[in-house]
C-alpha cells in the first residue's frame, strides 16, 4: 500500500505536490470512485484515473540526458510560452526534468518518466554529485576558494562542503574560471555562493550530473541512458 499522491507522482504523470492538488480539488479517482483525501492509500492493481486519463501501472520507463541550451525553461510547460527542455526531446511519454537548470544555465539535465528514480535523485539525502564550470568575473583568490569550499552561509542556511578549483584567470579581461563539484540543489546555488565572496556569474554550465556526461552532445542535443548507467544512478540513491 502506498500514499496516492505518492504513486501519481512515481506513474510520472506529475510532481507529488501538483498530485496533492489535484486530488484535493477531486480531479483523482480510484477505481471509478473521486478521491478528494490526502493520504489515501492504494494498492499496485488498483485503476488510478487522473484529469480523465487512467495511469499505467505496467509503463516502460524512458531516460534521458540533455545538454540545455541557454534561455530553455526547465520545466514541462512554461505560462508565457518559453522553450522548455520537454519540448527538445521527441517522445510521446510524459517525461519531466530531474531537478532544474535556470534560464540561462546549460548543461547536463536529466528527464524521465520514472518516479521513483526523480524523487529520490533529488531528495537532499541522495549527495549525488554535480560539476560545474563557472565564468565569473574578478580573480578568485585562494582564500576566497577556501570559503567556498568549507561552505558559506546563503540564504540563512551554510552550504555543504564542496569540491573547488580555479581553472584559470584571465588578467586582460578580469574573468575567472572555477570549477565545483556541490551535491546540493538549492535554487541558484552556485549563482548565490559567488555573489557572497563578490563575483558576477557571467556564464554557468554543468559538465556533470553524477556519473553522466555531456561527451558527444552539442547544447539542445540528448541521448538515451544505457541500462548501465541507469543501474549506476539508482546504486548512488541505495547508499
Amino acid at each position: 500500500m502506498e500514499r496516492l499522491q505518492k504513486v501519481i507522482a512515481n506513474l510520472g504523470y506529475t510532481s507529488r505536490r501538483k498530485a496533492e492538488e489535484l486530488i484535493i480539488n477531486g480531479k483523482v479517482k480510484v477505481n471509478g470512485e473521486v478521491i478528494t483525501e490526502l493520504g489515501t492509500k492504494v494498492k499496485l492493481n488498483d485503476t488510478i484515473e487522473v484529469e480523465n486519463t487512467i495511469l499505467d501501472n505496467n509503463k516502460n520507463y524512458e531516460y534521458y540526458l540533455l545538454n540545455k541550451p541557454r534561455e530553455v525553461i526547465s520545466s514541462v510547460s512554461d505560462e508565457h510560452g518559453r522553450k522548455t527542455v520537454v519540448d527538445l526531446i521527441d517522445t510521446n511519454e510524459r517525461i519531466y526534468p530531474i531537478g532544474r537548470l535556470d534560464y540561462d544555465t546549460t548543461g547536463a539535465i536529466i528527464l524521465t518518466n520514472d518516479g521513483t528514480l526523480a524523487n529520490k535523485l533529488m531528495h537532499p539525502s541522495s549527495k549525488v554529485e554535480k560539476k560545474y564550470i563557472a565564468k565569473v568575473s574578478g580573480l578568485v583568490t585562494g582564500y576566497e576558494i577556501k570559503r567556498l569550499r568549507d561552505g558559506i552561509i546563503i540564504d540563512g542556511k551554510k552550504t555543504a562542503n564542496a569540491k573547488v578549483n580555479l581553472k584559470k584567470y584571465d588578467k586582460k579581461t578580469d574573468k575567472s574560471i572555477v570549477e565545483l563539484i556541490i551535491h546540493e540543489g538549492r535554487n541558484h546555488q552556485v549563482r548565490k555562493m559567488f555573489e557572497v565572496i563578490g563575483h558576477d556569474v557571467l556564464k554557468l554550465k554543468r559538465e556533470k550530473y553524477a556519473n553522466l556526461d555531456l561527451t558527444n552532445l552539442k547544447p539542445g542535443e540528448y541521448r538515451k541512458l544505457t541500462n548501465k548507467e541507469i543501474a549506476i544512478l539508482y546504486s548512488l540513491i541505495k547508499k
